[in-house]
């Protein structure tokens, strides 16, 4: 893939995953915002119909009150009749309009304590008040002859009831006054406030604990919950016992200790699926970009690759080549020496393109669990010695030395004989590839509870913390400034990690650029 493609659509799906979740994360606190403002109307209307509940209430105590005082009067002591009319005429249609209101007044000649104003003084005085209301229209109408006149009554509208709702309304703001003079706490109980808000809540959904208090003039009162608590950003508020001017002094608060988690569980449900889907799709996102970050990994690790092999088979086969055409000349096919050099450099050369095709094979097949690896008790140190001389002349040749400290007490291991040692000398062999100047190496063995640790150490370039953690990938190298540096092709590690690991142990490595490496084979003891 184009490098800058691959970074472009990077890019645009980060972007995209980004959007998502920003619209998300204002969707989810749109909703919470939302929601309280829904859950503030509802407390609104709640409270409002609880105060106005409370004023009907006491308004009904006293006019109870007032009629059981008029009924348990005696003898009627006197009365007054007022009548309020006017006489209106339309001269278009011939009818007079005549509007009667009439009010009686009666007075039971009584005081009462009705009032229980409390001063030993009876100065209530009871009377009752009746309303009479009549209507009628009448046409006036002439006989034949233009003398005789008469009045037909046409419609006649008669009530007779009790007080008009502005007489009413006056007497509200008389039992209104008086009762300002009365303590909240006779006018209002704690139970029916907490009745009447509870009941209010639960018709319109909402079911939450919550505390209340009644204030006066922004004081508290004897009437509140145990646990409430004022705070002017956390209360609901309505005002109580309105007079006839729309003025009170005083107010109900109440308040919601778990008014959060209400309103976050109210949009759990919507939130989780909604967090749910974005979680996929991040997951989602995520597995496709490591896709496309291993794809461009292992499209650059194959083209290493090829490199590598074709670096690797051409110098084999340059030397056949080479050799085949000496052998063919003349001079030379007669020196049976010079044959037989040039026939083994052939057969030396065959050998090594042999030795790689079957690395690669080896490796495939243990991917695919094809290679068969049979188990036997073996001794670990004997599998380091025979390692050991697989490579000890190139190490003398290059100059260098191969040290053993194989010190642990126990070394028999089950393993895999041939294996086995192919994995120290392709730590061996790692090691000397990497020396710039005289390998100088070290292995080392020792116990540790039911496990032997070898160890091979150098002296060489060593490796980055980047390089270190890839070590042991496939087909993996460090990019250097000639890539064919180093002979290889990125197998002998990555076989050395599958063969440790089928024997149920462990490799890792330490290293610090510049000052060599350290390699690590785990295996449990017998």
């Amino acid at each position: 893939m184009n490098k800058r493609l691959f970074v472009l659509l990077v890019i645009l799906m980060s972007l995209s995953l980004i959007g998502l979740i920003f619209v998300q994360s204002f969707w989810i606190k749109k909703s919470v915002e939302d929601k309280e403002e829904q859950f503030s109307n509802i407390v609104s209307e709640a409270l409002n119909s609880v105060t106005l509940k409370i004023e009907e209430r006491e308004r009904k105590n006293y006019f109870d009150r007032y009629l059981r005082a008029k009924d348990s009067v005696g003898d009627l002591k006197g009365t007054q009749f007022t009548n309020f009319f006017f006489i209106n005429r339309d001269v278009n249609s011939n009818e007079i309009l005549l509007y009667e209101h009439g009010i009686l007044e009666e007075d039971y000649g009584i005081s009462s304590t009705f009032f229980d104003n409390g001063d030993g003084g009876d100065t209530t005085v009871i009377k009752n008040y009746t309303s009479k209301r009549t209507t009628s229209v009448f046409k006036e109408d002439y006989d034949l002859d233009g003398k005789s006149y008469r009045l037909d009554p046409i419609q006649r509208i008669e009530k007779i009831g009790g007080l008009s709702a502005m007489e009413k309304a006056a007497m509200e703001d008389v039992f209104g006054t008086y009762a300002k003079r009365v303590p909240i706490h006779k006018r209002v109980s704690k139970q029916e406030i907490e009745l009447l808000v509870q009941r209010e809540l639960e018709n319109r959904g909402v079911d939450i604990d919550f505390e209340y208090g009644v204030y006066s003039n922004g004081l508290p009162t004897k009437v509140k919950s145990r646990k409430f608590k004022y705070s002017e950003t956390n209360v609901y508020k309505a005002h109580m016992f309105t007079d006839i001017e729309g003025n009170s002094t005083f107010d109900l608060l109440v308040s919601f200790p778990k008014k959060k988690r209400f309103l976050v569980q109210s949009i759990l449900g919507l939130a989780l699926l909604s967090l749910l889907f974005t979680l996929i799709i991040v997951v989602a996102y995520s597995g496709a970009i490591y896709q496309l970050i291993r794809q461009k990994q292992i499209s650059e690790i194959k083209t290493d690759f090829i490199n590598n092999m074709t670096h690797e088979f051409k110098t084999p086969i340059a030397t056949i080549n080479l050799a085949v055409e000496a052998i063919k000349n003349p001079k030379i096919i007669g020196d049976k020496e010079k044959v037989s050099r040039y026939l083994q450099m052939i057969r030396d050369e065959n050998k090594r393109m042999h030795a790689q095709v079957e690395n690669v094979l080896r490796i495939s097949k243990l991917e695919k669990n094809q290679l068969d690896i049979s188990k036997d008790r073996v001794d670990a140190h004997d599998i380091i010695k025979d390692a050991i001389t697989h490579v000890e002349l190139i190490v003398a040749d290059k100059g260098g030395y191969i040290n053993t400290h194989l010190e642990a007490e126990r070394s028999e291991v089950l393993a895999n004989e041939m294996h086995l040692t192919n994995v120290v000398v392709n730590m061996l062999d790692n090691a000397i590839k990497y020396s710039p100047k005289a390998p100088k190496i070290d292995v080392f063995t020792e116990k540790a509870k039911n496990f032997i640790i070898i160890k091979v150490r150098d002296q060489g370039a060593g490796m980055s913390k980047a390089v270190l953690k890839r070590v042991f990938e496939k087909f993996y190298r460090e990019h250097t400034g000639d890539i064919h540096n180093v002979k290889g092709h990125g197998l002998g590690l990555a076989y050395v990690k599958k063969i440790v690991d089928d024997h149920q142990g462990e490799v890792y490595a330490e290293s610090e650029k510049g000052k060599g490496s350290t390699f690590y084979i785990k295996l449990p003891l017998i």
